[in-house]
């Protein structure tokens, strides 16, 4: 009788634990209290968010809309003009940024899936908003070459605040993708602001390979963070059965996949027994098993002081946000919150200071409120 009570005691427990977190509940976590905000749960699979100056906050979903929450509510109208996507499994519209001078050039930059028959390739564009429709659309960048698969897109963008944007592409499901500098997929790239190829970038007078490459070797990169304080750009990845990553991006280097790895294939057959070798990067923090990891930021902001210089992970598979503790290019430090959430699928920082979480499926925006 002692044991049942006990089993029942502790499931009891471990489903407080793991319940789900509701709009207006205060979260205690070991360096921060904060207030889990639902700003709106009416939308579908929910990629990309940004801010406008005004207080509006754009968001992308995958099958190709882009909607617009307004002092806390939902609009009902779209915006239009949003050029046609390739809605294929992990394809369709993602990432969307502003430019970090918007308010004098009005661009908005947006990564989706573009349609090529019956195949699909990762484009970077930009357009600006008039009233409710996106004009003056510009194509910057397609990745090449395109395939039908639905898998591996990437895609996220940062800038850098010098003129340049990186962004992220996926291997579409061909590990071989990213080790060859022929191609874009598997790949970090770097442009100028308008699309054209910088001079500087490390492979541009390498004899075969794309010049808009900046590192390769990825797998299927779902966050970027550009970090102005230290010039360091960082990127987080998904591995196969394990082996996520987060890396430190730097020029020209080779980040392994599939030579080096620490996950596994999906059947449980090994992909490599080597997880390092020379010339090619180690992440600073690696997971297994997998947490499925999308969306990254970096907390900046003072209205969480002693979260400021972590990094927030979203997890896909784990359905939480990871912060993690990073010193000198080392992991410190991992602690995992919001636990069954949902499908994390974006984590941004506001210019106001608050930290912005979205799900999909079903499609949330969430905001963490702090509370001192």
């Amino acid at each position: 009788m002692k044991r049942i009570f006990a089993f029942i005691l502790l499931t009891v427990l471990f489903s407080q634990i793991q319940a789900q977190p509701k709009s207006g509940e205060t979260i205690t976590t070991q360096k921060q209290k904060f207030v889990f905000e639902t700003i709106t749960s009416g939308l579908q699979s929910v990629w990309g968010i940004t801010f406008l100056p005004d207080g509006r906050i754009l968001v992308t979903e995958k099958s190709g809309e882009i909607r617009v929450i307004k002092d806390g509510k939902l609009l009902p109208e779209k915006i239009t003009g949003v050029p046609k996507v390739y809605d294929n499994g992990q394809g369709g519209l993602m990432d969307i940024q502003l430019h970090p001078n918007y308010a004098q050039n009005g661009w908005i930059y947006l990564t989706y899936s573009k349609p090529d028959g019956n195949k699909g390739g990762t484009v970077i564009a930009r357009a600006k908003l008039q009233g409710n429709a996106l004009v003056n659309l510009e194509e910057l960048f397609a990745a090449q070459p395109t395939t039908s698969a639905g898998v591996h897109f990437g895609s996220r963008i940062v800038f850098d605040g010098k003129g340049y944007i990186y962004f992220s592409s996926g291997e579409r499901g061909r590990k071989e993708n990213a080790q060859d500098l022929s191609n874009h997929l598997g790949k970090i790239l770097r442009l100028h602001e308008d699309g054209r190829v910088p001079a500087d970038n490390p492979f541009i007078n390498t004899a075969g390979a794309k010049p808009e490459i900046w590192s390769y070797g990825h797998r299927n990169p779902q966050g970027l963070y550009y970090d102005m304080q230290t010039n360091t750009l960082w990127d987080h990845e998904h591995g196969p059965r394990g082996g996520d990553e987060l890396n430190k991006v730097e020029k020209g280097k080779n980040y392994g996949w599939p030579v080096i790895t620490y996950g596994i294939n999906y059947d449980g057959t090994p992909i490599t027994d080597v997880t390092s070798k020379t010339g090619m990067e180690q992440p600073v923090r690696y997971w297994v098993p997998s947490i499925a990891p999308c969306g990254l930021t970096m907390v900046t902001s003072d209205k969480y002081p002693d979260w400021k210089g972590d990094f927030l992970v979203g997890a896909l598979a784990f359905q939480l946000v990871a912060r993690v503790e990073v010193a000198n290019g080392k992991f410190v430090a991992e602690e995992r919150m919001l636990e069954k959430i949902g499908r994390v699928r974006a984590v941004a920082q506001s210019p106001d200071g608050y930290i912005y979480v979205t799900t999909e499926n079903p499609g949330t925006v969430n905001r963490l409120v702090p509370v001192k």
